[in-house]
């Protein structure tokens, strides 16, 4: 049975809400292995091991976003077209989708692999920690393609309402990375190799998931005829996906920044923001789920022109943006320091000194975390409706807020100051969006009734 969701009908905050949901428990699920991944190799190799991921950290998420962008921009038309009811146009976007992500994830395998070196040691990588970072990226840069084509099927997925499977293909990926990683690490020995290869495997069954269900759409039957090259739908992808694309490696340059400055801050900070960088993708997961229910909802009732529900799912997404941020806030504050535990082994010498960087961190990310579920919010509804230029310009401001306090906050408070590197990104980038979006929203409002381009 199709589990498309028609988001242009029916009351928006049950529709955000609901269609969140399995979008949270799928997050929580990648995070799960993720933070096992961290927890194995913390406890199982050691501290060096953990600063070893820590220092690839933002390397591999300048590609992981980079595909992210990509994919999720190529998929705005899709929620569209599906809002409009035009399958035709929506099997022909769909086909050029495959193209393309196949044809870019060709490009960015191989120039991935080939920065993997240079980038590490421009950012001065300490010797101790640069073999575990290096074997780290070549093989989770080898798995590209595996990343680009699940991250290609569960955004063209959730742009047609279904946010059922990707919790499912998640879950499963989950069982089977966590499987691995305790045999490949523990058992045979294979260190970081294991943790990363055991990560690459999963994402080919989370793949294998979503593939499954996008067949069985009746309404996504596509034809050889379906995959002709159309110029304009090509070119209006590349529209949308690259500066969503550039937008999210943009985010990551100014991290590469952050990383620079905190590798010479000594191993002892690496493995402590590692840490706590593992439990950012919890802080996060809620504020991506809502981001992406309101790329669906925007980019569907834009497709219909229900130019009057964007307000209504403006004010919904912000209440559950409140509640929500809170929530997790207060949870942090309760719990946050014995989770942070389970990621450094305590019978290690310098375990107090990581634990201590790792939960103040936390807690200064938890008292503004209010400000990140609003970036999401602001920025994937600005996406839905079909602007991609203001969210690109967004992560630009994060990229030279989040560089700027790295270098220029420790002069003035000591290494402290680059707790707050993380704080002041959102907040320039929060700051625009929401500027533009109040500034504009009448004639983004005109220009959809009317049928032009945002």
């Amino acid at each position: 049975m199709d589990r498309v969701t028609d988001m242009t009908r029916g009351k928006p905050m049950g529709l955000i809400f609901f269609f969140s949901l399995p979008l949270m428990f799928g997050g929580m699920f990648q995070q799960l292995y993720m933070i096992v991944d961290t927890i194995i190799v913390g406890r199982g190799v050691g501290i060096s091991a953990l600063a070893s991921l820590g220092a690839a950290d933002w390397i591999n998420w300048l590609v992981l976003w980079g595909i992210h962008g990509f994919t999720h921009g190529f998929s705005i038309p899709v929620a569209q077209e599906f809002g409009a009811g035009n399958h035709t146009a929506l099997r022909k976007t769909v086909a050029m989708i495959i193209k393309l992500s196949v044809l870019f994830g060709l490009i960015i395998t191989v120039g991935s692999l080939l920065l993997v070196d240079p980038m590490l040691r421009l950012l001065g990588t300490e010797p101790a920690i640069l073999g575990g970072a290096r074997v780290y990226l070549y093989v989770q840069f080898s798995g590209t393609l595996v990343i680009i084509a699940y991250n290609m099927a569960a955004a063209i997925l959730r742009c047609l309402g279904d946010s059922r499977t990707p919790l499912i293909a998640i879950a499963l990926a989950t069982g089977i990375n966590i499987g691995l990683d305790l045999l490949f690490v523990l058992v045979f020995h294979w260190g970081i190799f294991g943790a990363a290869i055991a990560t690459v495997i999963a994402q080919v069954f989370s793949f294998l998931a979503c593939l499954v269900s996008l067949c069985r759409l009746s309404i996504l039957r596509l034809t050889r005829e379906d995959f002709q090259n159309d110029r304009q739908i090509l070119k209006h992808l590349c529209r949308l996906g690259i500066p969503t694309a550039l937008q999210n490696s943009s985010i990551s340059l100014g991290g590469l920044v952050l990383q620079s400055v905190l590798n010479s801050c000594g191993v002892l900070y690496v493995a402590g923001f590692t840490a706590t960088n593992k439990l950012y993708g919890v802080l996060e997961n809620t504020a991506i789920a809502f981001g992406y229910a309101m790329t669906a909802y925007m980019g569907q009732n834009r497709g219909a022109r229900q130019i009057d529900r964007i307000d209504a799912g403006m004010r919904s997404v912000l209440l559950l943006s409140v509640c929500f941020s809170a929530a997790i806030s207060v949870f942090m504050v309760l719990f946050g320091r014995p989770i942070l535990t389970l990621f450094v082994s305590s019978s290690e010498q310098d375990a107090d000194a990581v634990l201590a960087i790792a939960h103040r961190y936390l807690m200064i990310m938890c008292a503004f975390l209010l400000i990140l579920f609003l970036v999401h919010a602001f920025r994937s509804s600005l996406q839905g409706l079909g602007n991609t230029t203001i969210p690109m310009l967004s992560g630009l401001v994060e990229m030279f807020m989040r560089a700027g306090a790295a270098l220029i906050l420790p002069i003035f408070f000591g290494r402290g100051g680059i707790f707050f590197a993380e704080i002041a990104a959102w907040s320039g980038a929060a700051a625009l969006m929401m500027l533009y979006y109040f500034l504009r929203i009448g004639s983004i409002k005109r220009a959809i009734a009317t049928g032009s381009q945002l």
